[in-house]
């Protein structure tokens, strides 16, 4: 390790919040050998984009960026991807992108410092093994919200479902110790910032071999400092008793869980080897709320997938108004190479056109259901933890602890400050609120 200058890099990033987290270990292992992080590429000695493998537009989206970027690459810039895409496509992106000098996959960050000395040396890698004990303990990420963190706590997926890509580009599912897990969100605590959010593919099948998901709930809820706990992404198989009874007991979670539906049709769920019926969808929703009264539900939704019949994409719909999602991230079925899904006999292929007017209709019926339980919360009282400046002038951006966005007038100075709003008006998405008593701090717990 040096700390001699090297340069500046500027990492761009693309997808979930797992890759989010990536480029902050990232940042945080190139300025310990002396990197200068900036926010921008102009001028950049170093170019990292990090990738999303889920869809094949965000693929696109990065190869057109890739040749954006050669405009803002000096003589001896270092160009390399990370992240998903990167895993994928491995060597071949080298040959699709001749200014590319590097490819690293998610397990091949360690590396980056002596593989960008050799790109600078004229060499040209990727790097692209999976490696299942690397959890990079012993990097010190460069956050880049003071507001919140991401601690990943699990890498890797073994569900395999037959439209995902993940396995392929992460690997299988290993988990890190609960004791490693703790001590980073005591490190985080301790620099003044009091909500965490844990991170895995399916998080809430954690197990270090001796400790589960409960046990890592009850064990960071318990750190001081910690006031609000979030996790992401859940898989309604892996709510056991258990976890349900920590969520409920540790009042640091917050009552908010996103939980990926992708259909309300057991037929099509059973074609998706998503591994439960649209019955036991319903009642792991039942068993939550049970525990947790107030709990705000979001998801995410597939149409199009090969074989949905109306019949089944009306069946969705149906689970869509049963639930009452907060909100759902929909998207329309895209083909990943090497998935089995790929395998489907083409004529369970639905057209663009119909997948694209299914896509609107769920749009709709979600968009629909939000606003209307929107307008019920409207005179209620919530804490909120203020974030950012918003786009609209003089607002500030906050989050209730269910996860809803409320844009308040106030100056800078109270972000990362808890406030009581009373919920004003709503655009059926997002709410205005006002500051009760004065807008006075709120104590923080622990």
């Amino acid at each position: 390790m040096s700390s001699t200058p090297r340069g500046t890099v500027y990492i761009e990033t693309y997808g979930c919040q797992m890759n989010v987290s990536d480029s902050e270990l990232m940042y945080g292992r190139l300025a310990e050998y002396g990197y200068t992080p900036v926010d921008r590429p102009d001028g950049a000695d170093v170019i990292l984009v990090n990738t999303c493998a889920i869809r094949d537009h965000a693929e696109q989206r990065v190869i057109g960026r890739l040749g954006e970027l050669k405009r803002f690459m000096g003589r001896d810039t270092v160009l390399g991807v990370t992240g998903c895409m990167a895993q994928r496509l491995g060597p071949s992106l080298l040959t699709r992108a001749r200014h590319v000098q590097l490819v690293v996959g998610p397990d091949g960050y360690r590396a980056l410092p002596s593989l960008i000395e050799g790109a600078r040396a004229g060499e040209r890698v990727a790097r692209v093994d999976f490696d299942l004990e690397e959890h990079y303990e012993d990097f010190s990420a460069r956050r880049f919200e003071g507001v919140r963190a991401w601690i990943p706590v699990q890498r890797g997926c073994d569900y395999k479902c037959t439209y995902c890509i993940v396995p392929m580009t992460r690997g299988p599912e290993r988990s890190r110790r609960l004791a490693d897990v703790v001590r980073e969100a005591r490190e985080i605590a301790e620099h003044g910032t009091s909500e965490v959010t844990l991170l895995g593919q399916t998080v809430n099948s954690y197990h270090d071999g001796e400790h589960d998901f409960a046990d890592l709930l009850r064990a960071v809820g318990a750190v001081p400092g910690i006031r609000r706990l979030r996790f992401t992404s859940p898989h309604p198989n892996d709510f056991s008793d258990r976890v349900i009874a920590a969520m409920a007991e540790v009042p640091s979670v917050c009552e908010h869980v996103h939980l990926p539906m992708q259909s309300g049709s057991t037929r099509t769920l059973r074609r998706m080897l998503r591994r439960y019926s649209r019955e036991g969808y319903m009642d792991c929703v039942a068993r939550l709320r049970a525990a947790m009264p107030s709990l705000a539900i979001t998801t995410d939704i597939i149409v199009g997938f090969p074989g949905e019949s109306e019949a089944e994409f009306a069946e969705t719909l149906s689970a869509v108004q049963e639930v009452g999602f907060d909100d759902a991230f929909t998207f329309i079925f895209s083909a990943r190479d090497g998935t089995p899904a790929t395998r489907l006999p083409a004529s369970m292929t639905i057209s663009a056109e119909e997948s694209r007017d299914r896509l609107q209709r769920l749009i709709e019926v979600v968009r629909d259901g939000a606003r209307a339980r929107n307008l019920a919360l409207l005179g209620s009282r919530h804490e909120v933890l203020f974030e950012r400046p918003s786009r609209r002038g003089t607002l500030l951006q906050g989050r209730t602890r269910q996860h809803r966005t409320v844009l308040v007038p106030g100056g800078t100075s109270l972000i990362g400050q808890y406030r009581v709003v009373e919920l004003t008006g709503t655009t059926g998405s997002t709410f205005t609120g006002a500051f009760v008593g004065a807008g006075r701090p709120l104590p923080l717990a622990g």
